[in-house]
């Protein structure tokens, strides 16, 4: 098949929606596919182009058997409201000034978040009749209300009507969960018109391994109960929890615990600033880390934290960080409602805290802490309940399956 798929995000960049496209079309290419990703010049989450590459009208590039062509955006730190929408509208311009006069694909996959990338797939399909699946990874603009991104009613009426539009144009609909059928459902979307394709470990590169002592010792926290959070440091995590914790677990003279929070984004400078200013000494702030160190945190952790704001919408969501840390064989505490602890529990591969609330998440440290057998359960658990069934080599070749179907529809 000759598939096309159109992501705004892809590798180097490290964020969910960057892994998992890149690990599908490698795979898919690797299965010998003629794959090609239409995305923007690297630059999550400050805005800053990284180094080697230029934010040009067109870049192409191989990697791992799959055609990167980067496309001129209008680049935007992952913060602020305005120049992200611009930045997301952009993208959707120039792909499709870019491919309106391209050769017909088999197949044509936009993936949403971010909107406007499912809009380019809208626009193609409509002006080109590429037979077009959607990918859905969040609702919008459900999302924004969610993360307070301070959108005026009317903005948000003219999404909602987009975002039929967007449902009803695709020939198929794939998400990444059971809650999101749900929610789609709800729009008016005909089941059989959805299927699911979860994310799942990359056993490439998320696998058991030892405690790297070194890379603790760094940071000073080598010997020090470990409790990361890995990711995005973004409007939608709740952090604010952890600084509240940790200024507990201070107050009280508790010098084992250590959070650190690996990654970057909107709000970490803000909460690093916070963590400063009450002088917290059991929270380390990493910064963006190169793509193949985050394994090793994760596998250098006692536990890792799943955590979003506490909100209807987040009840449907599948956090791919539940699936690394499972791949490492850790535990993790999942401070996300619905769906995504349902999947952690039943898998009895971490323990439950109820989101944003402080008491909660110092009670299941405590358990943790006090119990390393538990910890050492919770982790096989993890390993052996979820990654034969959610890798990337099942999901791409299910996926794959899916496009094969549709393919001339």
């Amino acid at each position: 098949m000759k598939i096309l798929f159109f992501s705004h995000y892809y590798t180097p960049e490290g964020n969910a929606p960057a892994s998992r496209v890149s690990a599908l079309a490698k795979r898919w290419a690797a299965a010998g596919h003629d794959v090609t990703v239409f995305t923007s010049a690297p630059n999550v989450p400050n805005g800053i182009v990284y180094d080697g590459y230029k934010n040009r009208w067109t870049t192409e590039e191989w990697l791992d058997g799959v055609r990167v062509i980067r496309i001129w955006t209008y680049i935007a730190p992952n913060k602020g409201t305005v120049k992200r929408i611009i930045n997301y509208v952009s993208y959707m311009f120039s792909v499709l000034l870019h491919c309106l006069f391209m050769k017909k694909p088999d197949i044509m996959i936009a993936t949403s978040p971010q909107f406007f990338c499912g809009w380019a797939g809208v626009l193609l399909h409509f002006f080109r009749r590429f037979p077009f699946v959607l990918e859905i990874r969040d609702i919008w603009p459900e999302s924004m209300n969610a993360v307070n991104a301070g959108l005026p009613g009317p903005i948000l009426a003219i999404l909602g009507w987009m975002e039929k539009i967007m449902y009803r144009s695709a020939n198929h609909i794939v998400t990444v969960g059971d809650g999101y059928v749900e929610r789609l459902k709800e729009r008016g979307v005909p089941e059989n018109k959805i299927s699911v394709i979860m994310n799942g470990v990359d056993q490439t590169l998320f696998y058991p391994r030892p405690v790297n002592h070194e890379l603790l010792k760094k940071y000073g926290v080598d010997g020090k109960f470990i409790c990361s959070y890995v990711g995005t440091i973004g409007m939608a995590c709740g952090l604010q929890v952890i600084l509240d914790a940790a200024e507990k677990l201070q107050e009280k003279g508790d010098d084992l615990v250590r959070f650190l929070l690996i990654g970057d984004g909107a709000l970490k400078e803000e909460l690093e600033n916070e963590s400063k200013r009450r002088n917290l000494r059991n929270v380390i702030f990493t910064g963006r880390r190169p793509k193949e160190e985050i394994p090793e945190w994760i596998a250098s952790s006692d536990v890792n934290l799943v955590h979003l704001k506490k909100s209807a919408l987040f009840t449907s969501v599948m956090p791919s960080k539940i699936f690394e840390s499972a791949g490492c064989g850790r535990p993790v505490i999942i401070g996300v409602d619905g769906f995504a602890k349902d999947f952690v529990l039943n898998a009895n591969a971490g323990l439950a805290m109820e989101p944003e609330n402080v008491e909660n998440l110092l009670e299941v440290l405590s358990i943790l802490v006090s119990r390393p057998e538990l910890r050492n359960e919770l982790g096989k658990n993890a390993y052996d309940n979820i990654v034969p069934k959610y890798n990337r080599d099942s999901q791409a070749s299910k996926y794959l399956s899916i496009l094969n179907d549709w393919c001339g529809k």
